[in-house]
């Protein structure tokens, strides 16, 4: 969808309207319900914008911006013309219709990619940032078969589940769009660096934060609530049961949306956060099939060359760039945020074989062929140390030829 961009004074308004200190999105919107564009709102007293969005909202808009707000409308105006960049106001015909349902929708998107991805029907999946490596494999074979269905996949490009769901749902023809808590410039967390660069060419990525905005923790609940309003439905795959993955579950029931949940093993520390939402109303998944189902979508298949042309797609784009991230306090971060790098990580250690394989089975009963592939251990290996473990009593073999760690009381 291709529209008209907002002149240099319009941008700055709006700009100036988005970046109006203690203005909440809520606040604006009555203005922009009152008074139109903000143009119009600048014209106001502070007395008649009291009178509509109270006392605070009068003061933050009519603030004369700051020294920098010149330097910063020069570089939203070079962002946005840099290849494949968009912004758009909450005015704009292209402004996303799910978002328009939401009580607070942002002044400002910035956009990087496909801005068609932003008008289809979309589910979101999303979990834990440590996840198990079963929970790898299911996010990722969800958000493929939704893709293949023509359904978009929408994440927040954290570390875990959510990179899983991005590399499905590049997949397939519905694509992905990831909605992140950095200013549009920003990459973060630095690992998925070439991920943002296949999904800002093949996909879209979406962020309400201005340029230059690093991580932080307070930002990944608003950005939730995003992703949360972009789609029908939203799929925990894996949640702790203090995680960011609740809160967009919460948010979306409050909007209703529909949210569904993979169950797991109740030994599953990972398993605890999808179990509550199921007792809490959430629906029972386990196939992407229940899923398309339930929200009326029909499955289309995809054909190889399709699938093919997608991934042949060069990953070069413009326009991002690392961030570091910023310091929060260790409860916010753990509950929100990955520990922002300061320099790149260390390679970790190479794990002994058991622990790897102990690794690799997580929570779930787990084939043969399914181990050797996680662990990439010769068979003559993975047979001993299988057998080791199961003479010690860790590991458990099921009927099928499937094995489980084995629980103890």
């Amino acid at each position: 969808m291709q529209t008209l961009p907002a002149t240099r004074i319009e941008l700055a308004a709006w700009l100036r309207l988005s970046l109006a200190p203690g203005l909440k999105p809520a606040a604006l919107r009555l203005l922009l319900g009152a008074f139109g564009l903000p143009e119009a709102i600048f014209a106001q007293s502070q007395q008649v914008l009291a009178e509509i969005a109270g006392e605070a909202a009068g003061r933050a808009v009519l603030a004369p911006p700051g020294p920098a707000f010149d330097g910063q409308l020069d570089a939203v105006l070079a962002w946005r013309e840099l290849p494949g960049n968009q912004i758009v106001t909450l005015d704009d015909p292209a402004y996303p219709r799910t978002l328009l349902t939401m009580p607070d929708p942002p002044p400002l998107l910035y956009i990087k990619g496909r801005l068609d991805l932003l008008h289809t029907r979309a589910v979101a999946l999303v979990g834990s940032r440590s996840a198990t490596p079963q929970g790898i494999d299911d996010a990722w074979r969800f958000a493929r078969e939704l893709s293949a269905a023509g359904v978009t996949v929408v994440s927040g490009l954290a570390l875990g589940i959510d990179g899983a769901a991005h590399r499905g749902g590049l997949e397939g023809v519905g694509g992905t769009v990831a909605v992140i808590g950095t200013g549009a410039d920003l990459v973060y967390p630095a690992a998925h660096h070439a991920l943002a660069r296949q999904i800002a060419t093949q996909g879209a990525i979406l962020s309400e934060w201005p340029l230059g905005t690093p991580a932080r923790a307070a930002n990944f609940p608003q950005r939730n609530r995003l992703i949360a309003g972009l789609v029908s439905g939203v799929v925990i795959v894996e949640a702790a049961m203090r995680s960011g993955s609740l809160i967009t579950a919460r948010l979306a029931n409050e909007m209703g949306r529909d949210v569904f949940a993979l169950p797991g093993s109740i030994h599953a520390p990972l398993s605890r956060g999808c179990h509550r939402m199921i007792k809490q109303g959430a629906r029972l998944v386990e196939t992407p099939d229940e899923v398309l189902e339930e929200l009326g979508i029909a499955r289309r298949p995809m054909s190889n060359a399709k699938r093919a042309a997608k991934r042949a797609v060069p990953l070069e784009h413009a326009g991002l760039r690392i961030s570091s991230g910023a310091k929060a306090s260790p409860a916010a971060t753990a509950a929100f945020a990955d520990p922002p790098p300061s320099e790149p990580a260390p390679q970790p250690m190479l794990a002994s074989d058991t622990e790897r394989l102990l690794a690799a089975l997580g929570h779930s009963p787990t084939t043969l062929e399914i181990l050797a592939a996680r662990t990439e251990m010769e068979d003559a290996a993975l047979h001993a140390v299988l057998l080791r473990l199961e003479l010690a009593g860790e590991v458990t073999l099921l009927p099928g030829g499937r094995f489980m760690r084995a629980h103890h009381d």
